[in-house]
């Protein structure tokens, strides 16, 4: 890619999280395509899917243990990441991307709290603490670090959906936490964005693909007449984590819905 191209991220780092499969990992890839090097989280080393494509497209990727769902795991990820410039690609992180999220689903009146938990720990805890770590890590700097955080809301972001009541208040908690982190960063060289994935055909989304009732349901109401792929958002990701091509964008949530909200 032409180093004149507004989507040009060569020489950027990228953390990454959820990028072993589906949407996440099409969007790490994307990245990577576009010229970053990347260092994704994961649970463990043991899915080596991702990396490999990345290397095979010469660029740099490591692979970072923690779990999302604890929040001590989270709360040392990046302050062990930063503490040693000399370890990281290109010496500095430039773009965050939470992409990692979980589903379960009860009738909201049987909800376990259990689940609950979980759910909120890793959507939107986990969120937060990531965020507010590398917010810390670019503006503790001096002179202040320029970055992009790019979140993974929902279209549950929006509408309550059915059954999902921890998923959707966690994504409802993203696109909010979203906008509150722009408004206090983007005028110190932070821009702070959201993707929201419509109906898409991943792992997640099997109990709604294989209910031939609600996927009729979900499919009549779709403009686009397709379930979204996780292709779809290898071009919104690489857009706004440049910030040649999105610098004047922050607080915004990018729908990817194949026109559904619109309906």
């Amino acid at each position: 890619m032409s180093s004149s191209s507004p989507f040009d991220l060569t020489g950027k780092t990228a953390l990454c999280t959820g990028g072993t499969r589906g949407i996440g990992q099409a969007m790490a890839l994307a990245l990577a395509e576009a010229g970053a090097d990347i260092i994704l989280v994961q649970r463990d080393t043991s899915n080596t899917t991702t990396q490999s494509a990345i290397r095979a497209l010469g660029k740099s990727c490591n692979i970072v243990t923690a779990d999302l769902s604890s929040a001590e795991s989270v709360a040392a990820l990046i302050p062990t990441l930063v503490a040693d410039p000399s370890k990281l690609p290109n010496r500095r992180i430039d773009i965050l991307l939470n992409s990692a999220g979980i589903q379960r689903r009860h009738p909201s009146h049987k909800f376990p709290e259990d689940d609950w938990n979980e759910v909120l720990q890793t959507n939107l805890s986990t969120v937060f603490v990531l965020c507010r770590d590398i917010g810390n890590y670019w503006l503790s700097d001096l002179p202040p670090l320029r970055g992009r955080i790019i979140n993974v809301a929902s279209l549950l972001s929006f509408q309550g959906g059915l059954t999902v009541p921890a998923y959707s208040a966690s994504k409802g908690g993203v696109l909010q936490l979203t906008k509150a982190l722009s408004n206090e960063w983007a005028g110190r060289g932070i821009g702070v964005n959201c993707i929201a994935p419509g109906y898409i055909a991943t792992d997640m989304n099997k109990a709604l693909i294989s209910d031939e009732t609600r996927a009729k349901q979900i499919m009549d109401r779709i403009p686009a007449g397709r379930w979204g792929s996780p292709e779809d958002f290898k071009g919104p990701v690489v857009f706004l984590a440049s910030e040649k091509a999105s610098g004047y964008v922050s607080g915004e949530c990018l729908v990817v819905d194949g026109g559904w909200m619109g309906r």
